[in-house]
């Protein structure tokens, strides 16, 4: 790592237009509570790492990944959060196609000694995609 930026830590910030409908999506499925809060926004920590949703009259169009997690268990994963109620995308890209709500991406992470990942994605009360993988070794 060089120069201040890779030196710093790095933190994804979700626009929620109604702040509480996003609080209680993230607590009531996700089985998440903010960390610390302000005026407008909440910080959630996860790992060593941690997010912020924070209210924005803008809205993300939810064509791409915003933020994603990366566990251990995917399919463990995701049958916690479906007993929850979160629904996961059926997604289509190049290179790869959902099947159950999951899909194998091929080549991702080598520098993590990983082939590629299982991946899994949905969306917050917001409309902010989320993504969840597991790296395949």
């Amino acid at each position: 790592m060089s120069g201040a930026l890779g030196r710093g830590s790095v933190a994804t910030r979700l626009p929620a237009q109604d702040l509480e409908r996003a609080r209680r999506f993230y607590s009531e499925k996700l089985g998440l509570e903010p960390f610390d809060e302000r005026p407008g926004g909440l910080l959630y920590r996860c790992g060593d790492s941690f997010f912020v949703v924070f209210r924005s009259t803008g809205a993300s169009p939810g064509t791409f990944t915003q933020m994603g997690w990366e566990v251990d268990d995917l399919e463990a994963t995701l049958a916690e959060l479906r007993g929850r109620g979160v629904v996961f995308e059926d997604v289509e890209a190049p290179g790869f196609r959902t099947e159950g709500g999951v899909a194998e991406v091929q080549g991702n992470y080598p520098s993590k000694g990983a082939t590629g990942e299982w991946a899994a994605w949905f969306r917050d009360s917001e409309g902010n995609l989320i993504g969840i993988g597991q790296p395949i070794r």
